[in-house]
Parts: structure tokens; C-alpha cells; sequence
């Protein structure tokens, strides 16, 4: 039998990965921070006794946390570290085979701009951070980011206080690498804060039933003043949105 390192169970985190049940209830949680059990069991399409053993399972096994309010009983990843392990899974899965056009059109949504746990992916994601780095607001060594100290001011002025993520327990900016575009954005604190900024500014929007992102008329207009990140709309996909909102490919 091989074994890569023998105080970690590889095999055990990949058997509870291999349902595809409880795949799908790992990936409704990338978006959500919290869900209830009887949510769960309709995104996996099983019964609410099949889901509670699948849940139960993934509790166990560390990849979930539960949570109690009033008589219901609600899960969540169980940190950022098992988002990225699904996205870094995610770089190296087959792709899904796409027999509809509404199944292409939702495709093509997530990989323009969606949640990775709590931080921006998609080409939004990595085209932001190129962005950053282009304006010599952040640099970047192997694995992580850092903020230049006139990015730092840049950062407070967006209403981004960088001292205050720094002093944060967990990671501060590093780098995720996007199972879409095969390229970098940021994730950590910082990641968050600027999902987080941009869905206060009214930037972005969640799609209601998804955890793929919209981009505002504000929002087009935003980015490329502050950022100089232009957007050009898909007509395609802008049709399958909410009025005033668009879905839009980079146009770097």
C-alpha cells in the first residue's frame, strides 16, 4: 500500500469526497455560509434520512460543522482550508458534460464570476488581481500576497483597512489557484474584504439560486474607474439576468 505521509489519512478525505451526494452539498456550501439539513438533501436530490447520514458522515470526517438554532440544525465547511481543497480538486476534475443551453449558459456564469468560499473566482476573481499587481498594489512570491505601502493607502481610501486584516487570525492574501481560468486570485482575509466591499458598493450581486456573481451597471462602471479593469457585456448571458444587471467577459 503506498502511503505519502503516515499521520495523514489522504484516502479517508477522498472516500467522503467520492459521493457524489455529498459533493454536491460541499459545493452548495462554497457560497452559503450556513445551511440547513433540509436544504442540503434538495441540492443533493436525496431524502432528508439520506442526507442526515451523508451530513453525519461529513462531520465526522471533518469536512463539515453543525451548528444548532431553535429546533434546526444548520452546517458549514469547516474552514477555508476545505474550500480550497475543493477548488485545488476542482483545477483537475473532468468537466461536466453540457446537454442544454441553459446548463452552458449557467457554466459560463460561474466561470465569469462566482464565490469561492467567501473571496471573488472566476475571470472577475483572477482579473482583479491581475489588476492589483499591474498597479503595484500587491506583489507576489510563491504562495501568498503582499500589499505595497502606497497599495495600503490605496486599499483604506477603497474602504479596505489592510492593518486591521493583517492583525486577523487567519491568512492574509494568498494565492488560490482558479479551476476555470488556471490562474491566481486572492483568497485570505484580504480576498474576503473585497468580495465583501464589492457586494456593499452594490459592485456585485449574488445570483439568488446559484453562487455565480453579477455585475451592476455601478458595478462595470466601478471597476473600470478604480480599478482600470474594462469589461465588455455577453449579450448571451446578460439576456438570462435580472433586469439593471450584467454578466460580462474581461476585455483586458
Amino acid at each position: 500500500m503506498y502511503v505519502t505521509n503516515a499521520n495523514v489519512d489522504i484516502a479517508a478525505v477522498a472516500a467522503l469526497l467520492a459521493d457524489p451526494s455529498r459533493a454536491a452539498m460541499l459545493e452548495a456550501l462554497l457560497d452559503v455560509e450556513l445551511l440547513p439539513a433540509s436544504e442540503l438533501a434538495h441540492r443533493a436530490r436525496v431524502t432528508a434520512q439520506t442526507a442526515s447520514s451523508h451530513l453525519a458522515k461529513l462531520v465526522a470526517g471533518g469536512l463539515l460543522v453543525q451548528t444548532r438554532h431553535g429546533r434546526h440544525h444548520y452546517y458549514a465547511l469547516a474552514g477555508p482550508e476545505v474550500a480550497q481543497a475543493l477548488e485545488a480538486l476542482a483545477v483537475i476534475a473532468q468537466p461536466v458534460p453540457v446537454h442544454s443551453l441553459r446548463t452552458s449558459i449557467r457554466s459560463e456564469q460561474l466561470r465569469f464570476a462566482r464565490t469561492c468560499y467567501d473571496h471573488l473566482a472566476g475571470r472577475l476573481g483572477v482579473g482583479l488581481t491581475q489588476a492589483l499587481l499591474e498597479a503595484h498594489i500587491l506583489t507576489q512570491d510563491e504562495r501568498e500576497y503582499r500589499v505595497s505601502t502606497a497599495g495600503s493607502q490605496f486599499l483604506y481610501n477603497f474602504g479596505i483597512d489592510v492593518a486591521a486584516l493583517q492583525k486577523q487570525r487567519r491568512i492574509f492574501a494568498r494565492q488560490c489557484l482558479d479551476w476555470s481560468e488556471r490562474h491566481y486570485h486572492i483568497s485570505g482575509s484580504l480576498g474576503a474584504a473585497l468580495a465583501s466591499r464589492l457586494l456593499e458598493l452594490g459592485w456585485i450581486q449574488r445570483h439568488p439560486e446559484r453562487r455565480s456573481l453579477m455585475i451592476t451597471s455601478a458595478g462595470l462602471e466601478g471597476l473600470q474607474k478604480v480599478f482600470g479593469l474594462s469589461m465588455q457585456e455577453n449579450q448571451q448571458a446578460h439576456s438570462a439576468t435580472a433586469p439593471g444587471l450584467a454578466t460580462a467577459s474581461l476585455a483586458r
